[in-house]
């Protein structure tokens, strides 16, 4: 059947049919994820109470006249809307250029002629034209097939090419691919109707978990509020009983608001989680939901698919037997002579430039042979047929009428052809036997020569002769039995979960090491297993073989169910629903789905396994280093609400902080801070420790309360030198500035010694960490402006003591640097003497 046959025989649609049709079925797409708006991202943002303060800030700064003060509260307010923005819409167009079109180009026949057209414009009764290489852009009935072969694993899991036929209802799948052959198929679903489109609907059923931390920072947020408004009343009432000035007493409630409802959560989480979603782009990771990063460092398991993650979803010829003698790929090289005459029995089997994984294998062997030579030109092609799988070429032989055959295909197929006694045929069978226990697929090879005239109208006809076998193998990635080794050091279990058959995961779980390899659940027994039966075998089962979509989403639940914290990889459209229903899922970027790219929260964009161990090490990293910068947060906020709640209780004394000074504090040295903690290098022995327990507080008591212990030792220090300042005799403004240095050197040192848990302060320059320099330089050049510039010392209610009159503030900072080092230094001697 040539095309243009095809189309004389099937007119297809008109193109009036055709769109009507369109508007009846809409375009043929898969779901995607809904788009947020620019309104929408705008409101999520203001939403937060945090927001609302600065808001309010502002409104009453220019209520009182105080427009600069207003107008750069506001503006911030704008800064952050953006911040965020930039972020969401950065991750969404990187998605979009990652993204492959989900329905290609196609071949149809539309009033009696081919024309090609935008797969999102096929419609139900379209004719397709198919060709090796064409991506199926709908569900299709076969009406014509010429050895039309297809490649599902995106969907089925198989790596193993399927043979469709016009001779039974044999459909062809959308997103499938054409690997040999040419055929005509009658699209029968587009779009959700498809069997991609179907999985991506039922994923609107799944509903992810918010993360941890997101639900931790809801709850403290929501009770700061609570405790905020309270003491807002408290400040209010106090300054307006003392003092007597409404609008004051409403700006110095606010600030208070301010102090204990850190502004800085929201700005340096999503500061941080951008730029820890920018460096694991560098690593060939693309993070599609932020906020999974720190979920990411706590998996506790791995589940993987095989086809394409595990393995390289190509094959390659691993054994050959010739002359009862089995060669494997590592003796390939020394015993050329020995296996040449099979390799080019089965190269002239094949069909020239195919895109077949197996024959591609087979011309890579047979050119890597260096016997190789221009290939001469078949006269005759036997195609795969359902009846008999084998494929047979004839060329022309050197001799006039003289005619080479050769033959390859299914083992049975070719020992029919071949015409073997028992014996032979035991042997053969046998041989078979024991190279696909090892997960191999086999193929048989025969060859003859004809000189009779005329070619017998089936390969039955030829007098054949076995010549040998060969066994393809998937290849795993090369990388992977050392990511599964960190994988264990890490305290992460690793599971592969294939829809191949026992014997080949089982093969490929001993190559890549991992645990318990032969004990393999399928899924027939995992189908008859009660939940409870099945949450007791996840414990020490590794390896899952012949799983349908449905079950991977039940060996999902079934983990998550016993309090793992679950990672997913996967390429194909049936991993959609496990990856949405993970904690973390993490789809592949090359060869994988739209559907379940939407489905992830990460995608690989070099579809490397060794990238998924690279970023839970990150994960880690960032989840350690955000705590460290969160438990900063809460410290410093200590000083800055006791310095406001001083002044509100004693008239006497001079105000230190109104809501400019704390937005100095928390948007110039904060979001700053939040780089330098970010970029701070990771714990040592961050990959030999266990996860982290999934049901331990990010905020646990023991760190809240050593970091309102740090925070009350700054107070101290603050308070110490603001009445030692006072006791000196200098005005308010000068009292204000001494002050208020002793609280940003104080805050510059509290940054130094909270990066790190195992290293000292010092250490942070000699590794020469610029981050940490440029805060420093540059939260000290502010301070250093704001008290000897004189419009923002009149803008800060400044005064210029003179440069010696901050020795105090100094000298109380070291102090403080050093109490904190020595505590840091007894807490490791302690975890030294506790194993553990």
């Amino acid at each position: 059947m040539t095309d243009k046959d095809a189309a004389r025989m099937e007119p297809g649609l008109t193109e009036k049919e055709a769109a009507d049709k369109l508007l009846q079925h809409g375009y043929n797409e898969l779901p995607s994820a809904d788009q947020k708006s620019v309104l929408d991202i705008v409101l999520g943002v203001i939403r937060e109470p945090m927001f609302i303060l600065l808001l309010a800030c502002g409104t009453v700064y220019l209520l009182l006249g105080d427009y600069s003060e207003g107008v750069i509260l506001l503006s911030w307010v704008l800064v952050i809307i953006s911040i965020t923005f930039w972020q969401h819409r950065k991750t969404e167009k990187s998605l979009e250029a990652l993204k492959q079109l989900s329905s290609p180009r196609a071949l149809v026949i539309r009033d009696g002629k081919e024309v090609r057209i935008p797969g999102r414009e096929v419609v139900p009764g379209d004719i397709l034209l198919l060709h090796e290489g064409d991506r199926v852009p709908a569900d299709a009935q076969v009406l014509e097939s010429e050895h039309l072969t297809l490649d599902e694993s995106l969907l089925t899991g198989e790596s193993a090419p399927v043979l469709k036929t016009d001779q039974a209802v044999s459909e062809v799948y959308s997103g499938t691919l054409v690997v040999q052959g040419k055929g005509m198929a009658r699209v029968v679903r587009t779009g959700v109707k498809t069997s991609f489109g179907k999985i991506g609907v039922s994923l609107k059923s799944i509903e992810p978990d918010g993360t941890r931390l997101q639900r931790e920072m809801k709850s403290l947020i929501r009770n700061l509020f609570l405790a905020g408004a309270v003491l807002s009343i408290g400040v209010v009432a106090a300054f307006y009983f003392t003092r007597g000035n409404l609008l004051n007493a409403v700006l110095n409630g606010l600030a208070a608001s301010m102090a204990l409802l850190p502004e800085e959560f929201p700005v340096v989480l999503t500061i941080f989680l951008a730029l820890g979603a920018w460096r694991m782009t560098k690593n060939k990771v693309l993070t599609r939901k932020p906020s999974a990063i720190e979920t990411l460092g706590s998996a506790t398991v791995l589940c993987s698919d095989k086809t394409g993650t595990i393995t390289q979803n190509k094959m390659e010829i691993a054994a050959l037997q010739a002359d009862d003698q089995t060669y494997f790929k590592a003796s390939f090289e020394t015993d050329r002579d020995k296996i040449s005459e099979l390799l080019r029995i089965l190269y002239h089997a094949s069909q020239g430039h195919s895109i077949d994984p197996m024959e591609k294998a087979i011309t890579k062997e047979y050119v890597a042979s260096g016997t190789a030579n221009e290939p001469l030109k078949a006269v005759r092609d036997y195609p795969l047929g359902r009846e008999l799988m084998a494929m047979t070429r004839v060329f022309p032989s050197q001799q006039a009428g003289q005619f080479r055959v050769y033959c390859k295909g299914a083992p049975e197929a070719v020992f029919k052809l071949s015409g073997m006694i028992a014996d032979k045929l035991a042997d053969c069978s046998a041989s078979v036997h024991q190279l696909a226990g090892m997960g191999y697929r086999v193929l048989a090879a025969a060859q003859c020569e004809w000189n009779e005239p005329g070619l017998p109208e089936k390969q039955s006809g030829f007098p054949f002769v076995f010549a040998g076998l060969v066994a393809f193998e998937d290849p795993v990635r090369p990388e992977v039995p050392a990511a599964i080794r960190d994988c264990s050091d890490a305290g992460i279990k690793v599971m592969m979960i294939t829809g191949d058959y026992p014997e080949t995961a089982r093969s490929i779980a001993r190559q890549i090491g991992l645990p318990n390899a032969e004990q393999v659940l399928t899924g027939a027994e995992l189908e008859q297993m009660e939940p409870d039966v099945l949450r007791e075998r996840m414990k020490d089962t590794h390896v899952f073989a012949r799983i349908v979509p449905e079950q991977k989403l039940q060996i999902i639940r079934a983990l998550k169910a016993n309090g793992e914290v679950v990672a997913m990889t996967g390429d194909g459209v049936n991993d959609a629903p496990a990856l949405k229903a993970a904690d973390i899922g993490v789809a592949m970027g090359l060869k994988g789905t739209d559907v379940a790219r939407e489905a992830s929260s990460l995608v690989l964009l070099d579809d490397n396994f060794a990238s998924v161990v690279q970023a839970i090490r990150s994960g880690r990293r960032i989840f350690d280093n955000l705590q460290k910068a969160m438990s900063y947060i809460i410290a410093i906020h200590i000083p800055i609400i006791g310095l406001v709640l001083i002044p509100a209780f004693f008239s006497w004394l001079p105000v230190l902080l109104m809501p400019l000074h704390i937005v100095f504090m928390e948007l110039i040295i904060d979001p700053v801070c939040a780089i330098v903690f970010e970029s701070e290098q990771e714990e040592k022995g961050i990959m030999n420790r266990p996860p982290r327990k999934p049901d331990a507080l990010f905020f646990g008591w023991r760190n809240m309360l050593f970091s309102v212990f740090k925070g009350l030792a700054l107070f101290a220090m603050v308070t110490a030198v603001y009445f030692l300042s006072l006791g000196e005799g200098h005005s308010e403004g000068e009292v204000r500035a001494i002050a208020f240095s002793s609280l940003i050197i104080g805050n510059v040192f509290m940054i130094l010694t909270s990066l790190s848990d195992t290293r000292n302060a010092l250490s942070i320059f000699f590794e020469k960490n610029k981050a940490v320099l440029l805060t420093s330089t540059l939260a000290l050049s502010m301070l250093l402006l704001s008290i000897t510039v004189e419009p923002l010392k009149k803008v800060f209610g400044f005064e210029f003591p003179g440069y010696g009159h901050f020795t105090s503030a100094i000298v109380a900072a070291v102090l403080m640097l050093l109490l904190f080092e020595g505590i840091k230094g007894l807490r490791q001697l302690r975890k030294k003497k506790i194993p553990g």
